[in-house]
């Protein structure tokens, strides 16, 4: 017969290096987004370039936690929270990718932009960016301490990086209209405006599915969450 000791030493370790895989990946993806709105908004081309690469780091740990979770799933059959915990991991970190190839597109268009006279941090990016920034922080430390309050805080301010997108599209447009010479330059800060938007979004994914991790309550979809008592 087993030890059973032994066995749940070795479970419990196995949690632990996934809860820090988790963590070093949410790490790396918050770097990523830092540096890729700065070299943004400071028309840092080197910077924008160099940033790029992490996604390659980013990608290979997506595929680390994938097969750990998996791993884990198959050998240790987890139930109630414990199964909550893994399907989480396994799911939140197809987020943190997709936020991660957001950020190449930022640098992208940041290098296309650098040239131009007018710098991207006037107008509602810088605010929308920074927004989605404190978003994806604050729902990984919702992660990370199982907070499912902060994780709903989260899904609240998604509203306001929506109503900043709203409100450069038709600022761009009319732009463009008046002025066909930058017409190509106002779509390229379209394209970053929605590359943020979208980094909200899945921000609040994350936050949404660490509702679910701790509280067992899938509030996807809902137009509105009511706190539970």
């Amino acid at each position: 017969m087993p030890d059973r000791r032994h066995t749940d030493r070795a479970y419990e370790h196995e949690l632990e290096k996934l809860r820090e895989l988790v963590l070093l990946m949410g790490a790396r993806v918050e770097e990523m987004l830092a540096l890729s709105i700065r070299a943004l908004v400071e028309r840092d081309t080197a910077l924008a370039r160099s940033t790029i690469p992490m996604d390659r780091q980013i990608d290979q740990l997506e595929v680390e936690i994938d097969e750990l979770c998996l791993q884990i799933l198959a050998r240790r059959q987890p139930v109630a929270s414990d199964l909550r915990f893994v399907t989480t991991a396994l799911k939140l970190v197809t987020d943190l990718e997709r936020i991660a190839d957001l950020c190449v597109n930022i640098c992208e268009r940041a290098v296309e932009l650098s040239s131009d006279l007018e710098t991207p941090a006037q107008g509602p990016i810088p605010k929308m960016a920074q927004i989605a920034q404190a978003m994806v922080h604050d729902a990984l430390d919702a992660f990370v301490d199982g907070n499912p309050d902060k994780a709903r805080q989260v899904m609240e301010r998604d509203g306001a990086v929506d109503a900043y997108y709203a409100q450069l599209f038709p600022e761009l447009l009319a732009r463009m209209m008046s002025d066909p010479s930058v017409v190509q330059r106002s779509t390229r800060l379209l394209s970053v405006g929605k590359y943020i938007e979208r980094i909200g979004d899945h921000a609040t994914n994350i936050a949404e599915m660490v509702v679910f991790m701790v509280r067992g309550e899938d509030v996807r979809h809902l137009s509105v969450v009511p706190p539970r008592d």
